[in-house]
């Protein structure tokens, strides 16, 4: 049975509870370099870290992608008591249509995590796997049309 998917696995995301700590670890005792820095919505910040040089890509293992430190301080909607095992936060794939894969994916056995919704110039939604591991689907927004004058 032959499939075409044109989600692109785009990297991974951990949770922090000490996000300069671990930006100090992942920087000076992995060597890599922080590639940009943003703050969401609902109050938490990430850092998107990159290893330095060339993207190395690795068959059947990691197209090489980066590593993302998610910070998410109480009373936001994602903010969870730290416990062991809770770091993996979630897995990111760049998708043409969020809203549509989302829809493909519930149909397909993945459970709704957080609906379609746009922050900036991104469109973005969270499914759980089988297994509950969270899975980020992030593309373009809408295109906003300009409105001409007459």
């Amino acid at each position: 049975m032959e499939s075409r998917f044109d989600m692109k696995f785009i990297y991974t995301g951990i949770r922090v509870r000490n996000l300069n700590r671990m930006l100090r670890f992942y920087t000076q005792a992995m060597g890599m370099k922080q590639d940009h820095r943003g703050r969401m919505r609902h109050g938490g910040v990430f850092l998107y870290l990159k290893s330095p040089g060339r993207v190395r890509r690795i068959p059947m293992v990691s197209t090489g992608r980066g590593l993302e430190l998610n910070y998410y301080p109480p009373g936001s909607r994602f903010y969870e008591k730290p416990r062991a095992g809770t770091e993996l936060d979630h897995i990111g794939f760049w998708e043409k249509d969020v809203d549509k894969t989302y829809e493909d994916l519930i149909q397909k056995g993945a459970r709704p995590a957080v609906k379609p919704f746009s922050e900036g110039k991104f469109r973005l939604a969270f499914v759980k796997d089988p297994e509950g591991n969270w899975i980020e689907l992030i593309g373009h927004g809408p295109r906003r049309r300009s409105k001409l004058r007459k």
